[in-house]
């Protein structure tokens, strides 16, 4: 049954879906703190925040029997993904707050803190501190490494089911293989009844003899 149905193990030790599940997090902070209740925009956010991290899990999950589901899910968390760095930046745009370039000093020194024990461990606090320009700069910084892990790991999977193909590819060479193993053990168990029949000959020849 390994042969046929392959398990990518647990999907929450990845990085993109680390990534991802600080992104719900902090959006669910965010809408809390920026946003008023009433918008539509809050439901429009957590939902897409959600999506992006249920997708990932779901597509790993649906990897084992569909190699074309899981892309297909991965894709989608790619683009809620999307949405919801729309949304920020439109909160940017419409509060006349700045959007950091690649090579702003903030961005950069944001990226390097990104990756310290530090923001791992207190990201949650910080995002509790933060004034808007900063949570929305960190949160886009955040989606914008996710989206790309997101476009890797597509790149994978797809490159995966070139290779392999998907569940009825496996089935068929797991058919195959099966087959042959049949095949070659119908062979040798003639091959060996052969050989002993020559032996009760010979032995029948040699009686014969003496």
């Amino acid at each position: 049954m390994g042969e046929i149905v392959n398990h990518n193990g647990d999907v929450r030790n990845l990085l993109v879906y680390q990534l991802a599940l600080k992104i719900s997090v902090i959006t669910e902070i965010f809408v809390e703190r920026f946003l008023s209740r009433s918008s539509r925009t809050v439901d429009q956010m957590q939902q897409a925040a959600r999506s992006c991290k249920q997708n990932i899990v779901e597509g790993s999950q649906a990897a084992s029997t569909s190699k074309e589901t899981e892309i297909k899910l991965t894709n989608v968390a790619r683009a809620s993904l999307g949405e919801l760095e729309e949304d920020y930046m439109d909160y940017l745009l419409f509060h006349q707050l700045p959007l950091w370039t690649k090579d702003h000093p903030r961005i950069i020194r944001l990226r390097a803190y990104i990756k310290t024990p530090d923001f791992k461990d207190n990201y949650q606090d910080l995002c509790r501190k933060l004034p808007a320009e900063e949570f929305c700069n960190l949160a886009i910084t955040l989606i914008k490494q996710t989206q790309y892990l997101l476009d890797r790991l597509i790149a994978s999977q797809e490159k995966r089911f070139l290779e392999e193909g998907g569940i009825r590819e496996a089935m068929t060479r797991a058919r195959l293989k099966y087959r042959n193993n049949q095949n070659n053990q119908k062979d040798w168990n003639n091959q060996n009844n052969q050989n002993n029949q020559r032996d009760r000959n010979n032995q029948n020849n040699q009686r014969k003899s003496e």
